[in-house]
């Protein structure tokens, strides 16, 4: 007598997947690779049978969805856009308690405007350096620089348009990320972007010269090794510099300036020390 054991014949068989669940999977195995590995300028480097491979689907259900490979990529494209930026902005607890010890061990220098620009470039001093290298050792961010290269060489219609409407809703939730993080620490020292400035500005610019440095550094390996002492804001005293951190901050505090409206009483210093211990100045 025949039949089929348990885990064997018509019960090992693939259950028939529908194209919606096959375009699923085939984009998040494809995703999954251009992750571990990075993007180049093109797709190219990126096998579709490995992908079907990858994703457990049938190679007939790929090629029914996809009938050409060109077609794959250019979803492919889209799904890498949608979530185009690299989840790097989120506040770390890390770098948020850092930068609060920073303020903390100099804030009696907010006492003074002239010294508010130093007190802020005291912790661009700390946090820059460590944004830079979180971002030149990330492959999300290299494949988002090369996402962009790839872009860039997409002809007009209407993939273009979509991958560009993806690409401005990230760049816009990135910059809102930086620009918020930047208001909270001018508003705890006592800050205000420059007239005609605002903090979207100063976080564009700002992102704009970390994006440079990271495709400079792989050709110049100084950018991520020198350290130098300087004293570039008018600190009481000079202190050990990185390229990325001088910068950087040396754009951010090139557009803000001490807010005339601050007045900085015992009783502000008291309140801003036991926000800064309590954690709750980088949550709003």
């Amino acid at each position: 007598m025949t039949g089929e054991t348990p885990g064997s014949g018509l019960a090992r068989r693939r259950r028939r997947l529908s194209d919606d669940e096959t375009a699923r999977r085939m984009l998040a195995a494809a995703a999954t690779r251009v992750e571990a590995a990075g993007l180049t300028v093109s797709l190219e480097h990126i096998s579709f049978e490995e992908i079907i491979r990858d994703a457990g689907v049938a190679r007939s259900a790929a090629y029914r969805r996809w009938p050409y490979k060109d077609l794959f990529f250019g979803d492919l494209l889209r799904e890498l856009a949608r979530g185009a930026v690299p989840a790097i902005t989120d506040p770390n607890p890390g770098a948020v308690g850092a930068a609060a010890r920073t303020l903390l061990a100099s804030l009696g220098w907010a006492r003074t405007p002239g010294l508010r620009r130093a007190l802020a470039g005291e912790v661009l001093r700390e946090s820059a350096l460590g944004e830079f290298e979180v971002f030149h050792r990330s492959s999300a961010w290299r494949t988002y620089l090369a996402l962009q290269a790839t872009f860039r060489g997409l002809p007009d219609g209407a993939l273009r348009a979509e991958v560009q409407r993806s690409f401005a809703e990230s760049e816009g939730s990135l910059v809102a990320g930086v620009a918020t993080a930047y208001a909270r620490m001018a508003g705890v020292i006592g800050l205000r972007p420059r007239a005609g400035v605002t903090y979207e500005t100063v976080a564009r610019a700002a992102v704009a010269t970390l994006r440079g440095l990271v495709l400079m550094a792989p050709a110049n390996q100084e950018i991520t090794d020198r350290r130098f002492r300087a004293n570039p804001f008018g600190a009481p005293e000079p202190a050990e510099w990185s390229e990325p951190a001088l910068a950087i901050a040396s754009v951010v505090l090139g557009l803000v300036e001490a807010d005339p409206d601050v007045e900085w009483t015992d009783e502000r210093e008291r309140s801003v020390a036991a926000m800064l211990r309590s954690g709750r100045w980088a949550a709003g």
